[in-house]
């Protein structure tokens, strides 16, 4: 029975986005960069990411230590929308880094958005996995990107040990 419930948590689809989301940060190095993804939760299960490379001088000042935060999405003045990293710092204070979608590379944002959707529509983790394998890009740090993703999306395979930094 519990494993039945389990499967109709899985394959609800919430296509409105929840203003908040629980979110684990995953950061990975590729060919000696340092990249991070944050990957929002719904329910446990991930629900949309953010990708791309740890960039002091863009504002992805984030410690070591954090591992977890929310994703909020605001509501620019003039009726944009961005989404905010938040986390509590050592001290227990907020911590937020607005507007993560303008933060990373164009492209790299399309494609999440892109991998975002499957993964609001119930798309299986392992079958996200194999897609996003299977992507055939050209260059060195596309390519960099995309086994980052992969391995930050296959922590939330059931039974998988593959390590990653976090």
């Amino acid at each position: 029975m519990e494993h039945q419930e389990n499967e109709a948590i899985q394959q609800e689809v919430v296509e409105v986005r929840p203003e908040v989301l629980e979110c684990d940060v995953v950061r990975f190095q590729n060919n000696k960069e340092k990249w991070v993804a944050f990957v929002g939760l719904l329910n446990g299960e991930p629900y949309e990411i953010f990708t791309g490379l740890m960039d002091d001088d863009e504002g992805i000042m984030i410690p070591k230590s954090v591992s977890q935060g929310r994703i909020i999405k605001a509501v620019n003045p003039n009726g944009t929308r961005r989404y905010d990293f938040q986390f509590q710092n050592k001290r227990g204070y907020k911590i937020t880094v607005e507007g993560l979608n303008e933060k990373f590379n164009q492209e790299y944002w399309n494609y999440a958005k892109l991998i975002s959707g499957m993964l609001r529509y119930r798309m299986s983790i392992e079958n996200v996995v194999k897609l996003v394998s299977s992507l055939s890009l050209e260059g060195d740090v596309i390519n960099t990107w995309k086994s980052g993703v992969v391995r930050a999306l296959k922590k939330y395979i059931p039974g998988n040990e593959e390590e990653v930094e976090n």
